[in-house]
């Protein structure tokens, strides 16, 4: 179109003749003010000329030292048109004093009123003139990127004001839940009731989210109905980060399958938080991991008097000593140490220099393939870190030890999961053996020894979430590698307020399960995850989708779904999501024998009987016919 040439030709001008130009229209509308305000009398031309030559003079003055050639034409809101009619008002009431002081004969003070309307509503109408060009312009070259916005509220009509501004998408359509709105427009774009979004299919390219205050369980109704139109579906910041100034509300993202997958926000109970952490010196084994990680940052903000990190990982630990630093507001003392869990010297050291009340020992390795493939290293980790922790703890008299566990060691189909299990039996048989002190002496003072069992947790090292978006990045497929595989997922930050939590509750020799929610099959996890990409499922009912989700088999080791109970019931306690359960262990002096030959058949690499000694300790680990030592 010409007049886009033109406006694009205008805009590529340097600032200061665009501003000549618009001083130029401002004094032509000036000069058209006076003569409607006059009515084109010929009579009162000596007030004409008067009025337009003072009113330009002083006009244009005020305009430009006041900033008002400075605002971007296409970004002047309200504020900025109250303002200049206040200017105008003052320019022509200081005018019409003059002339009544100079003792000029003026025409009544009815015509400076009606001149100041005219004037104010042609230089304001000039500006939206403009504006409008502009955001026309814009929006013809964004025609390709028509969207729909779900939710006509506060936060939509703000969306849809700042995508106009920024001309990057043409919103053509509103869609809400609430019946008094459907039919009425915002800013002339129409709401419709959510059923109606199947019309639109074929004109939107994107659904953008402005219901920023929704519940997850409302969310994901709305996201599962929006999925079948595969379309991107993009969400609005939260309210929170809005009003805290973190971000704008057009900054679009894509919605985390996290938020999806997660549940209903449930506040951590304060008292345990602080019974737990408050003014205690805290020790996290395995700190750089997923788990570690989210320990660290919970407790740096429960007010610890110390908090100690143990990585084996340098960069694992630089990363979390640099996080944790950073939102370290009570300067509360972090010492970061470098070294294995495994090694009772180091740990032992660490716990009688600084008297340690709390262990959390999340260190393990836990990537069942890897384990699979490194079994010796495996078993050795996990079970002998174990070991030197829950000595060093016991020798040393300390307040509690946590250990993380997880749901791979219930009734195992691998080593890791193996493994974990022995773990478990070592916390158990440490508080059994500390009961046993306790009872004999009074005075004795006992560590509490106890452990948490739980699931997946989103965004985890190695996380399937992780996964699958990496494989939809690179264009697919997505390999899962059962279709019927079921698993169960909560966010690292529950998971881990949960563990701080569960450790008030201790009695020793606990195993506390976490409510995990609701079971998610995994091929659906895929699909819901193409969708939420805005790509379609390639199948041989649509050989022309986007991403095609393969099945390999089940890994060694692998389970279809996983459980928390072996053969125990599992009972409530104060906190709605975390449970207990009582399950066999094995005593002491039987699984320290029993821990020496397995110690001694690790160290001299000698896999068979390694995993013979693993199956007597976990006898309802199904091992696989085939292992290897690589």
């Amino acid at each position: 179109m010409k007049i886009n040439y033109f406006l694009e030709k205008v805009y590529s001008f340097p600032r200061v003749l665009r501003v000549l130009s618009l001083i130029s229209f401002d004094i032509l509308i000036i000069y058209f003010s006076v003569l409607i305000t006059f009515n084109f009398d010929s009579n009162k031309t000596p007030y004409m000329n008067l009025l337009f030559i003072s009113i330009s003079f002083f006009s244009t003055l005020t305009y430009f030292f006041s900033g008002f050639y400075l605002n971007i034409t296409r970004y002047i809101g309200s504020q900025t048109y109250y303002k200049f009619a206040k200017k105008n008002f003052i320019i022509i009431f200081c005018i019409y004093l003059i002339g009544v002081f100079s003792n000029y004969k003026l025409p009544s003070i009815f015509y400076f009123l009606k001149l100041h309307i005219i004037l104010t509503s042609l230089i304001l109408l000039l500006r939206i003139f403009i504006r409008d060009l502009v955001m026309k312009l814009s929006k013809d070259k964004v025609v390709n990127n028509s969207i729909g916005i779900y939710g006509a509220g506060a936060a939509g009509t703000q969306l849809l004001a700042s995508l106009k501004l920024s001309g990057r998408l043409n919103t053509v359509a509103f869609f809400d839940d609430n019946p008094k709105l459907w039919g009425t427009k915002i800013n002339e774009v129409k709401i419709y009731p959510p059923h109606q979004i199947y019309k639109f299919k074929d004109n939107l390219k994107q659904i953008l989210l402005a219901i920023p205050s929704i519940s997850i369980s409302r969310k994901r109704k709305i996201i599962k109905m929006l999925q079948n139109l595969e379309l991107p579906i993009l969400d609005i910041p939260s309210i929170d980060e809005i009003t805290k100034g973190k971000t704008k509300i057009d900054a679009l993202r894509p919605i985390p399958i996290e938020e999806l997958l997660g549940r209903e926000v449930i506040e951590a109970q304060s008292d345990l938080m602080n019974l737990a952490i408050k003014n205690k010196t805290i020790l996290i084994t395995g700190a750089g991991g997923s788990i570690g990680s989210e320990l660290c940052r919970q407790v740096i903000q429960n007010k610890p008097k110390k908090i100690i990190i143990l990585e084996i990982s340098e960069e694992n630990l630089y990363n979390i000593n640099e996080e944790i630093t950073q939102i370290n507001t009570d300067n509360i003392r972090i010492l970061s140490i470098l070294g294995s869990s495994s090694n009772y010297k180091l740990v032992n050291k660490t716990i009688i220099d600084n008297n340690i009340d709390i262990i959390f020992h999340a260190a393990a390795y836990k990537h069942v393939p890897i384990v699979e493939l490194n079994p010796i290293e495996g078993i050795k980790n996990n079970i002998f870190s174990t070991v030197a922790v829950c000595e060093a703890a016991a020798n040393n008299h300390i307040e509690k030890l946590i250990l993380i566990s997880t749901d791979k060691s219930v009734r195992p189909t691998n080593i890791m999961g193996a493994s974990k299990r022995v773990a478990e039996l070592i916390v158990q048989a440490y508080a059994e053996k500390e009961s046993i002190n306790s009872d004999k002496d009074n005075t004795y003072k006992e560590t509490l020894f106890s452990m948490v069992r739980f699931g997946n947790v989103l965004g985890s090292s190695g996380s399937v979430v992780l996964k699958f978006k990496e494989q939809i990045k690179s264009g697919g497929p997505i390999t899962l590698t059962d279709p019927n595989i079921i698993r169960y997922f909560m966010t690292i930050k529950e998971a881990a307020q949960l563990v701080i939590q569960s450790s008030v509750l201790s009695e020793g020799g606990d195993i506390f399960l976490l409510d995990m929610g609701d079971p998610v099959k995994i091929y659906d996890l895929a699909r819901q995850m193409i969708n939420l990409s805005g790509l379609s499922i390639k199948n041989e009912s649509n050989i022309n989708g986007d991403i095609e989700i393969i099945s390999t088999g089940l890994r060694p080791g692998e389970k279809l779904y996983e459980e928390l109970l072996i053969n125990a019931e599992s009972k409530p306690t104060t906190n709605s999501r975390i449970f207990k359960a009582y399950e066999n262990s094995i005593k002491f002096i039987v699984i320290e024998k029993i821990l020496k030959d397995l110690k001694f058949h690790l160290d001299n690499y000698n896999l068979n009987e390694s995993l013979n000694i693993l199956k007597k300790l976990v006898p309802e680990w199904k091992k696989q016919s085939k292992e290897k030592l690589v």
